[in-house]
């Protein structure tokens, strides 16, 4: 009887390693469409199903319409905003104050994920005290108008986590990571279990 339970504990364990990723995997998919569709409630547009009197939901017709209305403003951003017109509504969003932050914040993040100048594109390790290293990515190389010419900024993400923490350190302290940015993002984010 031991062997059989031990057996049994085994593929519970294997089956859940299988089936724990797929689940929680579809589960965020199914939230983010149902969420993006609540919040949007664009089934509305389609009208009432004649025979049953219900309004007509399409799942996940709330999710296209937003990725269409983000693949529509880049085509009309690439073709046909000009240099003059962006940097009027640059100039114009720098007159708002409060909107001005979040928008240059949130605009930054993304520009360092997606844009054409990624800014976490350059892993490091930094020897920090008692001899312990942390994985980060290099975001500011100079630091002269910080009076900062030694030293450097370096974001080192959380784990499990869309958050971080920038810190400024010595330059001698900081050596590059042979490994791509995506692998070690990966290998920080996922608490060091995968990405090698």
């Amino acid at each position: 009887m031991n062997k059989v339970g031990k057996a049994i504990l085994n593929y519970l364990i294997k089956g859940l390693l299988l089936v724990v990723p797929i689940a929680v995997s579809i589960f965020i998919v199914v939230w983010a469409v149902t969420t993006v569709d609540s919040w949007l409630n664009v089934n509305n547009i389609l009208g009432v199903n004649p025979r049953t009197g219900e309004s007509r939901n399409i799942p996940g017709f709330g999710l296209l319409t937003v990725l269409t209305i983000i693949l529509l403003a880049g085509i009309f951003v690439t073709n046909l905003v000009t240099e003059p017109m962006y940097n009027w509504f640059q100039r114009m969003m720098q007159r708002l104050p409060l909107l001005n932050f979040i928008y240059t914040s949130i605009k930054d993040l993304t520009e360092a994920f997606v844009g054409d100048e990624k800014k976490f594109n350059h892993p490091v390790i930094v020897e920090v005290e008692g001899g312990m290293k942390k994985i980060g990515f290099l975001t500011q190389n100079d630091l002269h108008k910080l009076d900062l010419p030694d030293e450097v900024a370096v974001y080192f993400p959380l784990s499990y986590s869309f958050a971080g923490q920038l810190c400024i350190v010595k330059r001698d302290k900081v050596k590059d990571l042979k490994m791509s940015a995506a692998e070690a993002m990966k290998l920080v984010v996922s608490g060091g279990v995968s990405g090698l």
